[in-house]
């Protein structure tokens, strides 16, 4: 496994690290503290292993793959945490109905031989949502509050966008299934 795919791997290590962190009072008053930094710590990964794939052409299908859902098991796990402490809506599931439907989508693909990278937008997409997640972490209130609330639309925003262009540019993924 080379060191990308080895970088996906702890990405997904540290969901259950920081969902404890989110939801127990195991470290008491630091425990947003260390979540965050489970949290920045596990999405510089993100960033880290593509780079290295990119740079060093160490590009696999096992990273294809398992990158974005590593993303979308952190993602999604913070912010299933932010429900359950009320920071985000419950209808945010939404977004989290986004994400099994890519993976589902990802899966047809993957039946067909076919593997689908991420897109752009699905960058974006992840990118507004770790900020929005580092924000409401970080909790620091007043004008932050609207800047939180920003980042909580636009992800929502991003998350609908990112859905209707994956889904339109592999469409034909879908005609495999007649």
């Amino acid at each position: 496994m080379n060191t990308p795919n080895k970088l996906t791997v702890a990405r997904m290590i540290l969901v259950p690290f920081l969902v404890l962190f989110m939801l127990t009072d195991l470290g008491g008053e630091a425990n947003r503290y260390i979540a965050l930094a489970i949290f920045v710590v596990a999405s510089v990964t993100d960033w880290f292993d593509g780079k290295l794939a990119r740079k060093y052409n160490l590009v696999t299908n096992f990273g294809k793959f398992m990158d974005p859902l590593a993303d979308k098991l952190l993602v999604c796990s913070a912010m299933i945490c932010f429900i359950e402490l009320e920071k985000l809506p419950a209808w945010f599931v939404i977004i989290i109905g986004r994400e099994f439907i890519i993976s589902g989508f990802r899966l047809i693909a993957a039946e067909n031989g076919i593997v689908i990278a991420a897109n752009y937008w699905g960058k974006f997409k992840t990118v507004s949502q770790m900020i929005m997640i580092i924000l409401l972490l970080i909790d620091l209130g007043g004008v932050f509050d609207i800047l939180e609330q920003i980042f909580i639309w636009l992800s929502l925003a991003l998350t609908v966008i990112s859905l209707i262009t994956y889904i339109w540019q592999n469409r034909s993924v879908l005609s495999m299934q007649d």
